[in-house]
């Protein structure tokens, strides 16, 4: 099985200056590989996530907004094939929870409502996300699909309200829970746990890619401005995402290599 765990915003100097507070992301890093990931592009959450599942540049995808010409962007307005599209195509069983490369965020496969239309933006609805983000994922695991992609979104709003602020690690620590929750609670990767315990060369099929799609900075130092300055906004977009893999056998540079990365693996039969 394949997971692909995204997290919006999750910044890598946050998570590397906290990492001994974030046990289960820190699990994954000494199980596996991790490293920054400088963007080339434009740090726009739509256009990267979109890039990110069906390899495309900007320039190819065409995908550069929520909103066209005052219309929010659909699924259906978006002229690309994505990964879920192609391995459904060939009969993989495959799921996508939660994909904010529009809003709201897109599913594919099951049934999911995205908490606050995909913009949580208050502690009771962070709350709700991790919640049931972290329940459907966990079910549709039980099912050993060959492919399943699951979003948090919550970071983003955060970080834009509370950018400086002591609870942002708080917030960092309870998606890293919730981490531990859907990777090792319920048995995924234990095959490869297992075999790095016996030191064999070959593990089991357990592949994980735990990204994000930006990281964060303080709204005076952003490079693009996400939102218009109002009070209340203390954070928006930096360019330094991040990437943990463990058994995946491609190196990831940029957003648009996790789909690389996953059609090495599953390819036509």
């Amino acid at each position: 099985m394949f997971l692909v765990i995204g997290v919006d915003a999750m910044s890598w100097d946050v998570v590397m200056e906290n990492l001994e507070r974030l046990k289960n992301i820190a699990k994954l890093v000494n199980m596996g590989n991790a490293r920054e990931i400088m963007l080339e592009e434009k740090p726009i959450s739509a256009s990267i996530w979109c890039g990110m599942f069906c390899g495309l540049l900007p320039d190819e995808h065409k995908h550069y907004s929520y909103v066209r010409d005052g219309e929010i962007v659909r699924r259906e307005d978006i002229d690309v094939k994505f990964i879920w599209d192609i391995l459904h195509e060939e009969g993989k069983k495959v799921y996508a929870v939660n994909v904010p490369f529009v809003v709201p965020p897109f599913s594919f496969g099951t049934d999911f409502k995205p908490v606050g239309f995909g913009l949580p933006t208050d502690e009771r609805e962070w709350e709700e996300e991790l919640e049931r983000v972290t329940a459907k994922t966990k079910e549709l695991i039980s099912g050993k699909p060959d492919l399943l992609i699951t979003v948090f979104t919550l970071l983003d709003r955060v970080q834009h309200f509370h950018w400086g602020e002591p609870c942002v690690i708080e917030w960092y620590m309870r998606v890293d829970e919730k981490i531990g929750e859907i990777v090792f609670e319920t048995g995924f990767l234990s095959d490869y746990e297992q075999d790095e315990q016996d030191e064999q060369d070959e593990h089991g099929d357990d592949r994980l890619i735990l990204i994000s799609d930006h990281g964060f900075c303080s709204f005076e130092n952003a490079r693009v401005r996400t939102l218009t300055a109002h009070e209340g906004i203390k954070g928006d977009h930096s360019d330094r995402a991040m990437v943990v893999t463990v058994n995946v056998p491609y190196d990831i540079k940029r957003p648009q290599d996790v789909f690389f990365a996953i059609r090495k693996v599953i390819g036509k039969d």
